[in-house]
């Protein structure tokens, strides 16, 4: 069976959709440039001293966030595994949650080529799930095969640290301190430090067995349907496909 990353379910998730929507936003620095977030990814060795305000946000009881805008979260130890998280409130547990099969390392080096698109594929189909409730994915990243992953029913101690964490934040990039050893953590150092990517995304539908989650521009707040402004025209830094194969 081909993979649907070259059949007309991926190509519906890019053109316009039904209601004048466009799923595409505009990014100032498109291209291999890099654009807000990522450049802001670029300078994390810079964003160390930011860890302490990190830990304070995420004492809060409530996310500091405008509106219930629904977040995407790559994180990961930077020798270890990449996790993908999906909110539709900061608040709650994730609506999707998954270790990738690719190394955090491997993640930094496609984001500095200035652009992401992660593409889940599940060939598994049940009339009772929905398609954020499928267990096993393919994952292709840039159009290259990753491998297999499993999503989480519940997050591990390191993980939900690092959601702790970031409760109080809508997006941003740099590095968090490693959750203590007593906590499950990983022991602080090179092994040990966290990475994180948050961005805020506009979540498209294409059917019960297709969504695509497209990063809104953190300089100009466009949206995925916004092809306004100085970079109009340009693909989103990151963006992340879930499709079930019929």
């Amino acid at each position: 069976m081909p993979s649907f990353i070259d059949g007309p379910t991926f190509r519906s998730l890019l053109r316009p959709s039904t209601n004048g929507r466009r799923t595409k936003i505009s990014d100032s620095g498109g291209g291999g440039g890099g654009g807000g977030l990522f450049k802001m990814f670029k300078l994390m060795p810079m964003l160390s001293s930011g860890c302490k305000m990190v830990a304070l946000l995420g004492r809060h009881n409530r996310a500091l966030l405008a509106d219930h805008a629904t977040t995407v979260t790559l994180f990961g130890h930077r020798r270890g595994r990449v996790s993908l998280a999906i909110h539709e409130d900061t608040r709650s547990p994730p609506l999707f949650l998954i270790e990738l099969p690719m190394l955090t390392s491997a993640l930094h080096r496609e984001i500095s080529s200035g652009m992401v698109k992660l593409a889940l594929e599940s060939d598994t189909r049940s009339a009772r799930r929905r398609l954020v409730e499928e267990y096993v994915w393919a994952v292709y990243c840039n159009g290259r095969k990753a491998g297999y992953a499993i999503r989480r029913k519940e997050a591990s101690d390191d993980e939900r640290h690092v959601l702790r964490l970031l409760r109080g934040v809508s997006m941003g990039a740099g590095v968090l301190p490693a959750a203590p050893e007593k906590e499950g953590g990983v022991p602080a150092g090179p092994d040990g430090e966290l990475t994180y990517v948050r961005a805020r995304v506009e979540r498209v539908v294409g059917s019960k067995d297709s969504e695509a989650f497209y990063m809104i521009n953190p300089e100009e707040g466009g949206t995925a349907g916004d092809n306004s402004g100085p970079g109009g025209g340009g693909a989103p830094e990151l963006s992340i496909f879930l499709v079930r194969m019929k």
